[in-house]
Order: C-alpha cells, then structure tokens, then sequence
C-alpha cells in the first residue's frame, strides 16, 4: 500500500507497443530504479490486448483504502484503460487499509457476479480464502499493487519492484548521509505484502553497510497522527536518528510532521515513498529530501489489459513489475513532476 501508499515513479519501464491491432508492453523482470540522469528501463514483453474487448464487460476496482492518491491514480489509469477498450468499471474500497473492512466490500461485490474483478488485498492472509472463492466463482481476478501469500488463483499479478524500491530509498538516505548513521523504517501494519518488501529491502541494505545501524521498525498502521508520535518517541531514545524511510505516504506525511514538531528538520533526512500532493509540498518546503514514486496509474492500465485477456480468451501474463522514479529537488521540474500522484482524474 500502498499503500499505499511517498514514492517514486517510473515511466521510463513502459513500452507502448502499437500492432495492427492493439497491443500493451508490460515489464516482466524486476524494474530498475530511474533517477535524473540515470535513466534505465526493465525488461518488458508484449501482451497482446485487442482494440475493443468483445463485450462490454463489468469490472469491479476494489481500492486499499478510499483518497489515497496512489489508489486515486490507479483508478484514473483502469478509467482510461476501460473507456479505451469499451468496458465498463466501478471503484469502491474501504475507509482504512483494513481487511475487516475490505472483505465486506469484495463478499458484496462477488455476489453481484462481475466479470472481473481488480483488487489491491489489504492482508496477505485474510484475504486470501475469500479471493480464492471469488476466482472459484468463475469471476477473473487481477491482483494490483499488493498480493496474498498464494496468489495463484489470480489471473495476473501487477505490482511495483518493491524489494527494489526499498533498496533505492536507502541509497537516497545514504547520499544524505555519507558517513553513516542510525536509519529506521516507518511503516503502516505488518502482513502487507508491498510495504513488507519495501522494509526488506531497506534493511537488507541497511544491514549490508557498516557505517550504517538499522532500528527496529515502527508500525504507524497507515495514520499520519500516529506516525507523529511515534517518530517523536524514536528521537527521544535516539536523538542522533539520521534517517527515516517513510514505506508509504501516510508513514511519510506523518513522519514530517513529528520531525518538524520536533525541530530536527536540518538533522534527519527523510525518504518516503509514494509521491502524493502532500509529499511532493513536504520536498518543496525541505521537510522530506527525496520520494520514491511508483506507477499507479501504468499498473491500473496494465490491470484492466489483463483482465480484458483473461475475459477475451487472450494471452495473459501472470505477474508483471513495474518501476519507480526517485523524485528530488534536482529533478521535481523535470521526471519527478510527471511521476507525481493526482487527487482526483
């Protein structure tokens, strides 16, 4: 999440490949990270996608949460996708990144009986039985952004490099700080599959630089008011903190906030990921130095290409990656303003 939700996007990993019909070009491989002046694309693979769809097919987006700007982008890339393609698409999702709350939602759409349905889980293991039961209905399920623990019951798959997104966030915090220091990680709850990896692969590269001391992660449960608080208690046990990856936006809004409140503003670098209207203001103003965007709107696209695939009796890749751009002040006028997340389509 997403969720979720301060991150960098990669426009650079999408190959629009035009046929005589319609074709998408999708990453297949691990994206690589984008930054200014060091662009790079991963690889990518062509699934075919007919012009129009052969029917007017009903698909279901069921968000992480409700105004997340990167569930709100995403929604605008499945509203292109679907009006290019002639189908028809809602979007719903629960008020918290919350699987209490999500379940209900998907048990409502399921017994309506769509043809699709694209969904970012909000657990790897609750929702796991009830999306297997919707795929067993005969209902073609696209999982976008995060996943379950088994997700071979989905149609495709289409997520950020978030292993890699997670490394690329420590290198920015490692150009801010050369000479090392005490790094952590503010998180939204255990269990997302996204957000997790993005921790591994932080700490992973953490872990491997001996100038660097990894703290133990913080759990803000996707509520900035949280976060402030608890990036205020870690600089109180650890005043020589120098940075502090934000997993997704609400973590970064927060953590903003409680080092501003806390007046280290000057001292403790700050990486988010997700690169809403708020994060990109909080890089403006200095308060965050770099935000890793990824590609809401290009894995919306891709969701409802492979769902139309499935739907039309097409070819379907069963996972695609997607990239991320590393958004700084070097680069906010240029890339970075295009990677940024919207608030409405």
């Amino acid at each position: 999440m997403r969720k979720n939700t301060f991150l960098a996007y990669a426009g650079s990993t999408a190959l629009i490949a035009a046929l005589a019909a319609c074709t998408s070009s999708k990453p297949t491989g691990s994206a690589e990270n984008t930054a200014a002046g060091n662009p790079s694309a991963a690889a990518a693979s062509a699934a075919v996608v007919p012009g129009k769809a052969k029917k007017d097919y009903n698909l279901q987006f069921i968000q992480g949460v409700q105004g997340d700007e990167f569930y709100i982008t995403m929604q605008c890339g499945i509203q292109a996708e679907a009006a290019k393609l002639g189908v028809t698409v809602k979007t719903q999702g629960p008020q918290k990144f919350d699987p209490t709350l999500q379940k209900p939602i998907l048990d409502s759409v399921v017994a309506a009986k769509p043809d699709a349905i694209l969904i970012a889980p909000t657990d790897v293991t609750a929702m796991q039985t009830p999306l297997q039961a919707a795929a067993a209905a005969g209902i073609k399920v696209i999982l976008v952004d995060t996943t379950t623990k088994d997700p071979s019951y989905a149609a495709s798959a289409i997520a950020s490099d978030n292993l890699g997104g997670g490394r690329a966030a420590f290198e920015a915090i490692k150009k801010l700080n050369p000479d090392g220091g005490k790094v952590m990680v503010m998180s939204t709850d255990p269990g997302v599959s996204t957000v997790d990896q993005r921790i591994q692969g932080f700490e992973q590269a953490a872990k491997a630089d001996p100038k660097f001391q990894y703290l133990p992660v913080q759990y803000s449960h996707n509520d900035p008011a949280t976060a402030a608080n608890l990036i205020s208690s870690a600089l109180q046990r650890d005043p020589d903190l120098k940075g502090v990856f934000a997993a997704n936006l609400f973590a970064a809004e927060g953590t903003a906030t409680g080092v501003r409140q806390a007046g280290k503003a000057n001292t403790v670098k700050i990486v988010g990921f997700d690169a809403g209207p708020n994060q990109i203001k909080a890089l403006q103003e200095g308060t965050v130095q770099a935000l890793i965007a990824q590609q809401p709107a290009t894995i919306g696209q891709y969701g409802v290409d492979e769902a139309v695939a499935a739907l039309d009796g097409g070819q379907v890749t069963p996972k695609i990656q997607t990239g991320f751009t590393t958004i700084t002040k070097d680069n906010l006028s240029g890339e970075g303003s295009s990677a940024a997340y919207k608030s409405s389509c």
